[in-house]
């Protein structure tokens, strides 16, 4: 088949969360013989100038170069506005030129968009099958913000997520099957009553690169992993040292927390006047820092969709504790695979056993890891993509 598929961030190289999910699935489909278009934005001549790798892995590609203070320009233009400034932010006039002359040139056999926010390129074309991959229900994320943020910013979070909601809703009508990351977005997709097809394929995570290693690791010693620079990473791990870190040094003083990801504020660097806590900001390679610690924690408050963090801790045979709410993107059962915990006296419990118990420890490496393997694996997700796009495109052309 020809596939045009576009997205909301260039995916490749794929090493965040927004990337990850549509490089997998432009590299399988290209494995599979079908040939690919992509089509999205960049942010930075830097990124721009990254992006040509994913040449290996599609048929053509083109990249939409954006002025980072332009875009925001345009989201705060569109405030009072019924458009949500999410759609601002993700538009490019070239990429939208771009995408139209190979609709005209080319004879494509599906499109398919992942996230909302550039379904607007291709919302009117009727004449060619559709699929939109909402990936996470946008809209509940920034309507959750509001709970978080102080007025007028509050106000403005449930706003974007008002009007995200309603987009998301009218933009399901206009394509032949929607779907998302997990069982619990398909659940708020089906809420939306649109009567179109809809459906869900998992994140992967790659277990052959990120796998045990058989080295030791440090007993007294937990880690978090994710952008710092992201308001629900900063948000938890601020939470977590000011509530909980404390109730685990009481019980293990020589306790030590990994902070570790991108781009940390402030607020993040300052958590280093805590005693035990180490922020190292970026690193080339995240996989020596999960698998030195005993436990990686995921406590956060603010969680949509698949957090590929936990995936890949469970796969490299780090015990994961999570918030329940961050759970439910993940494939597997709790106090069976990964442990669970909602407040401070229930994360520190879970976290001293696993850093005190080995046996305990070893019970979740294991259990965790076997799961990734079945029940998260790239290659399993993308063959149930496949078959939504096959059965998709036959449908549609059947009608």
């Amino acid at each position: 088949m020809r596939i045009l598929y576009i997205c909301h961030r260039f995916p490749y190289p794929p090493k965040r969360g927004g990337k990850i999910r549509p490089f997998n699935m432009i590299k399988y489909l290209s494995e599979q013989g079908h040939q690919v278009w992509v089509a999205s934005l960049a942010r930075s001549q830097q990124e721009f100038d990254e992006c040509v790798g994913i040449a290996t892995y599609c048929h053509r590609h083109t990249i939409g170069l954006v002025n980072n203070a332009i875009q925001w320009a345009r989201m705060i233009m569109n405030l009072p506005t019924p458009t949500p400034s999410s759609l601002a932010y993700f538009y490019s006039k070239s990429l939208k030129k771009q995408i139209n002359a190979w609709i005209e040139e080319e004879n494509f056999d599906l499109i398919f968009v992942h996230c909302s926010s550039v379904a607007q390129y291709v919302d009117n074309v009727e004449h060619i099958p559709k699929i939109l991959d909402y990936g996470d229900m946008d809209s509940q994320k920034w309507l959750t913000y509001r709970s978080f943020k102080p007025f007028p910013f509050s106000w403005g979070y449930w706003l974007e997520g008002s009007k995200m909601k309603y987009s998301e809703k009218s933009l399901a009508q206009k394509f032949d099957l929607t779907t998302c990351t997990t069982k619990a977005e398909l659940e708020t997709l089906n809420d939306y009553d649109t009567a179109i097809k809809t459906d869900w394929f998992p994140n992967g995570v790659d277990a052959d690169y990120f796998q045990p290693n058989g080295t030791a690791y440090e007993p007294h010693s937990i880690s978090f992993i994710g952008r710092m620079d992201y308001f629900p990473n900063q948000q938890c791990m601020l939470e977590f040292c000011r509530d909980t870190l404390p109730l685990i040094q009481e019980k293990i003083p020589d306790a030590k927390l990994y902070i570790v990801g991108a781009d940390p504020s402030k607020k993040i660097r300052a958590l280093e006047n805590i005693k035990g806590v180490i922020v190292t900001g970026s690193v080339k390679d995240v996989r020596p820092f999960i698998l030195k610690t005993a436990a990686m924690v995921a406590p956060l408050k603010i969680a949509r969709g698949t957090q590929n963090k936990i995936l890949e801790a469970m796969a490299m045979g780090v015990p994961v504790v999570s918030s329940s709410l961050a759970a439910g993107g993940i494939d597997a059962i709790p106090d069976q695979h990964f442990l669970t915990a909602d407040n401070p006296s229930e994360y520190a419990s879970k976290l001293i056993n696993l850093m005190e118990s080995k046996p305990f420890r070893t019970q979740y490496a294991l259990a965790g890891r076997e799961r990734m393997l079945s029940h998260h694996s790239w290659q399993k997700s993308m063959k149930k993509m496949e078959s939504l796009v096959l059965g998709c495109v036959k449908k549609t052309n059947s009608n």
